[in-house]
């Protein structure tokens, strides 16, 4: 991710998304105002929630902070090998 930011194609693209996205809100600004900034409120919510209850990307795999997630007892074959 730190070398997108730093070459020219990831400014570029970033220029473009926040120039894209500027132009979308002011042309939906009316529908963002009425009622559905709350849905987009909700959306950004939900993304929110995602990220730091796993822990960011790749909190699913056997990470044992997760009390949840794979907390099983070690089989005989594991403990030997330990």
């Amino acid at each position: 991710m730190k070398q997108l930011l730093k070459s020219r194609a990831g400014l570029v693209l970033l220029m473009f998304l926040a120039a894209s996205g500027f132009l979308l809100a002011y042309e939906h600004r009316v529908h963002i105002f009425t009622g559905n900034g709350i849905l987009i409120g909700l959306l950004a919510v939900c993304v929110g929630m995602h990220l730091f209850m796993h822990g960011g990307h790749g909190g699913h795999g056997g990470d044992q902070r997760h009390k949840g997630h794979g907390n099983r007892a070690p089989s005989k074959e594991e403990e030997e090998t330990k």
